[in-house]
């Protein structure tokens, strides 16, 4: 079933009130964008771009090519899980609140999916091809790999093609080191727990099994700032000295804090893990000369 069959059998599910105004329908379908994670993995991209040297013009279409990659993955997402949300009582979610069609939005996804594939190969074929794989990744996720033990590995996936893709589109189209890949897809892993850990409870009530909901709470509290720590240590390894090392400090202070004080207090470790994330992202952009 893809997104748009998905969609007309969520708009079958009762739901709030029938949206309003298309200027209030535009604000809505922005809102089912995941507008976060869109624009955070998009200004990554920017930094990228910026630590890797690219110019003005190459810089402008990876930027462009993401943004909208990024945008068909979070209204998909919003798509395929609309009758889930609907029965999850997500009224945070604008499909639920009724402010905006399931198959406007799955409409949404598909047309910035046909946007992105252009503009990504615009940047060049290799680049362009290894960004498409890192979103069909994430699309594979959407319609089916989340409820999977596998629900890590489009995470992985996507996140490591970003470096990848950055520089491809390079003159000369060098590769970034190995360990700004594994970090990238390390930093992937830790996004999918902190992105599912809030959510387990009602996950498994409909039906979602992915890797961290077999976990269980508990176990994705205490393993969450495992990966992102790994980036940490491999990015400071890359390319050692002073801010390396307290990157690597500030990674385990947090990580281990996070963990410990997740049982009485669980908001912790997701904070924990978004600051080691942080670190981790800053530390890849100050591995510039090594994307290139």
């Amino acid at each position: 079933m893809d997104a748009i069959d998905r969609a007309e059998a969520a708009d079958g599910a009762p739901r709030g009130a029938a949206p309003g105004p298309w200027p209030r329908r535009a604000v809505a379908l922005l809102g089912a964008c995941h507008p976060g994670p869109t624009a955070a993995v998009t200004l990554l991209v920017a930094g990228l771009v910026v630590a890797a040297g690219q110019d003005l013009s190459g810089g402008v279409l990876a930027i462009a090519a993401v943004l909208t990659g990024q945008l068909s993955v979070g209204w998909s997402n919003d798509a395929v899980d609309a009758a889930r949300d609907i029965a999850a009582g997500r009224g945070a979610k604008p499909v639920v609140a009724g402010a905006v069609d399931a198959r406007a939005v799955a409409t949404a996804a598909l047309v910035a999916l046909a946007l992105c594939v252009p503009l990504s190969l615009a940047y060049g074929l290799l680049a362009g091809t290894v960004h498409l794989v890192g979103v069909a990744a994430a699309w594979a996720y959407n319609v089916r790999l989340k409820s999977t033990r596998l629900s890590w590995l489009p995470y992985a996936i996507g996140f490591a093609a970003l470096p990848a893709f950055v520089t491809l589109g390079l003159p000369g189209r060098p590769w970034p080191a190995w360990w700004i890949v594994t970090a990238a897809a390390l930093v992937g892993v830790g996004a999918h727990l902190g992105n599912v850990l809030p959510d387990i409870e009602a996950d498994l009530a409909t039906g979602v099994r992915g890797w961290p909901q077999r976990l269980g709470p508990g176990a994705v509290r205490l393993l969450l700032p495992a990966p992102l720590v790994a980036a940490t240590v491999l990015l400071a390894a890359g390319r050692p000295g002073a801010v390396g090392g307290v990157a690597v400090a500030v990674a385990l202070v947090a990580g281990i804090g996070g963990s410990l004080t997740g049982r009485h207090r669980p908001r912790v470790p997701f904070a924990a893990a978004v600051l080691v994330a942080a670190v981790d992202v800053a530390l890849l952009l100050w591995q510039g000369a090594a994307l290139s």
